[in-house]
């Protein structure tokens, strides 16, 4: 026998939620205004803030202030806008319990089922070489992460996009479900959701370590570059993280392996160590071997490094930071070859 919690648990994880009702606030508004009339186009009710808001009339796309939605004006300059009951609780409570319901209507709360944020620029505000700290500070952004974490948090019944990649995807997964989200989308959306605002706070404590070093901790977060072909084994899954291809131009073959990487990796710190042209042997990142060759062409070296593996080849634009996971510690046995040059240095494993 089902109990009322069971019945409403498996309600919220088996059917797709219709939206009815947007609220759009973007720093990034690339693709904003079309994806809004597409919305209001299926008879959503949008709800939005300042620029953006001004965006979408503009643009001719029908929308609420939300000082009109919360009944209470934006203060502080701006500081305090969404920060308030009704947008917090229009996110979080859920849809088919009973006492959040009976407590939402006893509130005046209207559902809020989707939510299109994006941050304040704080990185770009900080890379600017005459950023003082004051305008650094008014960058971070508050009412954005915080409306990004309660539909977050709440993903089997609203949904929440911080990307504009992925305007196109939310409205093909409605149009394929009659104005509906489907739970899949959702719990994706959240956890990209969740990794944004991790992100964000990462970049903002990194700055401020640098005005007051606390040594508290120290985090990393690197980007998905790619899939690997494999991981440490065939059997494997691998993957790389980081900036590689900013530094690294692929010029045909096969995609690379965790293994690869490594090796690539290893020569490349190998050739650091050279200043002369000299050749070197690497195997499975292991120097074998190094001879210099002081008649190579000085011209034809200085600078740059080439490195093939196999049928792969790739030409690093400048030296990086990159990182690879694969899902194992076992050891493999791939036999690729290479040949680096780089810093008047070569350096090749077979």
């Amino acid at each position: 026998m089902l109990t009322a919690s069971t019945l409403q648990l498996f309600i919220a994880l088996t059917n797709s939620m219709k939206i009815t009702r947007a609220l759009i606030s973007v720093s990034d508004k690339t693709g904003i205004a079309s994806f809004a009339r597409a919305l209001e186009g299926q008879g959503i009710d949008i709800i939005s803030t300042g620029g953006t808001a001004e965006l979408l009339r503009n643009e001719g796309v029908p929308v609420r202030e939300i000082s009109s939605f919360t009944a209470f004006p934006e203060v502080l300059e701006g500081r305090v806008k969404t920060l308030h009951p009704r947008v917090h609780g229009g996110l979080l409570y859920k849809r088919g319990n009973p006492k959040h319901e009976a407590e939402a209507r006893e509130c005046g709360f209207e559902p809020i089922d989707l939510v299109v944020v994006n941050l304040y620029p704080f990185e770009a505000t900080i890379a600017k070489p005459d950023v003082t700290f004051a305008e650094a500070i008014e960058n971070i952004d508050i009412g954005g992460p915080s409306m990004i974490r309660s539909a977050a948090k709440n993903y089997e019944s609203v949904t929440v996009v911080v990307d504009p990649a992925d305007y196109d995807v939310v409205l093909e997964n409605m149009r394929n479900n009659d104005g509906e989200t489907t739970l899949r989308l959702r719990e994706r959306l959240a956890i990209r959701a969740f990794i944004k605002t991790s992100e964000y706070d990462r970049v903002i404590s990194n700055f401020l370590e640098k005005e007051q070093v606390t040594e508290a901790s120290f985090s990393v977060s690197l980007p998905l570059v790619t899939r690997l072909r494999y991981g440490e084994n065939p059997h494997q899954s691998a993957a790389l993280y980081g900036d590689f291809n900013k530094h690294f131009e692929k010029l045909h073959g096969k995609e690379l392996s965790f293994n690869n990487i490594l090796d690539i990796s290893a020569a490349t710190n190998l050739i650091g160590e050279f200043e002369e042209p000299t050749v070197a042997i690497l195997k499975h990142t292991n120097p074998c071997g190094k001879k210099p060759l002081p008649r190579i062409n000085k011209r034809l070296l200085a600078g740059s490094l080439f490195v093939t593996a196999r049928s792969t080849k790739y030409w690093p634009k400048r030296s990086g930071k990159f990182s690879a996971r694969s899902s194992s510690l076992r050891n493999s046995n791939p036999k690729p070859a290479r040949f680096c040059r780089r810093k008047r240095t070569c350096a090749s494993s077979s």
